[in-house]
């Protein structure tokens, strides 16, 4: 790991960057509004209370798995180390390549609703454009630039940025919330909220869709060598992020329900429904929840990358990337090779949803939907390796081999179902991260028959040197 700016962040960064990854203000906007009107059309769509209750539900456990292995190891990989540690090698390259596969589909996510709700600011402004995908692609521009800047100066620089975009934008939101409900409160109803309108089969893959809302929260593992305590301030991360960015989103999902219960179709199947809703009472208001928004996925597109190139950097050092990955900027000590190879191939899916004229909200439910499945395959994959992880440092307990099992379980049951019902209703998603999966098995195959001393080398992690000791008076 050496070349890396190490133990220089304290707990507000890390925790910084899972807030960032899990953007809340911008999923508190965007995806119970994706839920409710994706299941609405033919079919009754699910209770949102209980959807997203059930995500948080399920990355409550998981971030009880990845506790343990975060306070006893300082990993620069996060999910990727830890498999590696339990479960493998082998299974290491799943799971790393399941973790990078959903950062990058998120980070891709991210600059579709920058782009997304970018415009839509001049639209609630009433600012006509000849050509309204040409502001679309500026705006990506912009923000990729800008996220390349601020990821090559340092996640220090990059965190607390970020975290001021999340604390404004959430105060932003529920703000005009606050507002929208006093001016229309005659209009909402509450019986709605706790009822159930759906069946089981648009349940799970509303679970999937939820749960996009939630990922990231785990990439504060990436920061282990970076911390300054690791085994202090990233395990309270991953305690409490899942915690408090539910309970954000239960909210959001009764105020959204109660919102859009009554919305007109037109609005219920925007690309921008909340936006919309809130240009009925007043344009204004609506830009600047629009502008909220924005901020917030830029800040999550920013901590996406940030952990993708983290996980590609420690491939990079271990040989089985490119060892090009592996290069750290001479001044900034930030892993800027991986930044310069990740950049393009993230912007280039949104630029390609905005030219080709395809719905940007059709884009965003297939991007958030296989970024889940990949964020849910490391999850199942490092959560399977914690009792074995403890058993190699005889640290294992039976409730951490009853955790190590029901929770892959539990994660297994649902990727089984989502992935039913996806394939039953024709589409491609499933298929799509299976075949990651598969290119992902095949390739670890060829490195153990080709080059097992690179496999074997997987697993790499921070280890304390001569600089970390404590010296008295000379520190």
């Amino acid at each position: 790991m050496e070349g890396l700016n190490r133990r220089k962040l304290s707990f507000l960064p890390v925790f910084a960057q899972a807030v960032a990854a899990v953007a809340p203000a911008g999923a508190m906007a965007v995806i119970p509004a994706l839920v409710f009107p994706a299941f609405a059309r033919g079919s009754a769509a699910p209770n949102l209370v209980v959807t997203f209750g059930a995500a948080m539900a399920l990355m409550v456990l998981v971030s009880f798995c990845l506790r343990p292995m975060a306070k006893r190891m300082a990993a620069v990989s996060g999910l990727y180390s830890y498999t590696a540690k339990g479960l493998g090698q082998r299974a290491a390259i799943t799971a790393g390549w399941s973790a990078i596969f959903g950062y990058g589909l998120v980070a891709m996510a991210g600059l579709l609703a920058v782009g997304t709700y970018a415009d839509q600011i001049l639209v609630n402004l009433g600012v006509g454009l000849a050509e309204p995908k040409l502001s679309m692609v500026l705006a990506i521009f912009i923000a990729m630039g800008a996220a390349w800047y601020l990821m090559v100066r340092g996640i220090q620089i990059s965190a607390w940025f970020t975290l001021t975009m999340e604390c404004i934008s959430i105060g932003l939101l529920t703000v005009l919330m606050i507002v929208y409900f006093s001016l229309n409160a005659p209009a909402v109803s509450f019986d709605s909220v706790f009822a159930w309108s759906g069946d089981s089969d648009s349940l799970w893959i509303g679970i999937v869709v939820a749960v996009s809302a939630f990922v990231g929260f785990e990439s504060a593992a990436t920061l282990g060598g970076e911390a300054h305590k690791p085994f202090i301030s990233v395990p309270r991360t991953l305690t409490w992020t899942p915690v408090l960015a539910g309970t954000l989103y239960l909210l959001a999902a009764i105020s959204q329900d109660l919102a859009l219960a009554e919305a007109p179709l037109a609005i219920m199947t925007s690309s921008t429904p909340l936006s919309d809703l809130f240009a009925q009472t007043s344009p204004l208001f609506a830009a600047v929840l629009d502008l909220g928004i924005a901020a917030s996925w830029f800040a999550c597109t920013i901590a996406s990358l940030s952990a993708l190139v983290r996980i590609l950097f420690c491939m990079g050092r271990e040989g089985v990337a490119p060892r090009l990955a592996g290069r750290i900027h001479a001044v900034h000590q930030t892993p800027s090779s991986a930044i310069m190879v990740v950049m393009p191939i993230v912007a280039i899916v949104p630029l390609v949803v905005i030219v080709s004229g395809a719905s940007p909200e059709q884009g965003l439910v297939i991007l958030f939907t296989l970024g889940a499945y990949g964020y849910l395959g490391a999850y199942l994959l490092a959560s399977a390796s914690l009792p074995f992880f403890l058993r190699r440092i005889g640290e294992d307990t039976y409730s951490s081999w009853i955790l190590g099992a029901l929770t892959p379980l539990v994660l297994g049951f649902m990727l089984w179902k989502a992935t039913s019902v996806s394939i039953l209703t024709g589409s491609l998603q499933a298929f799509v991260y299976a075949g990651v999966l598969l290119i992902s098995i095949a390739y670890s195959t060829i490195l153990k028959v080709r080059s097992p001393e690179r496999l074997s080398s997987v697993g790499i992690y921070d280890e304390t040197v001569d600089a970390d000791l404590y010296r008295g008076g000379s520190n």
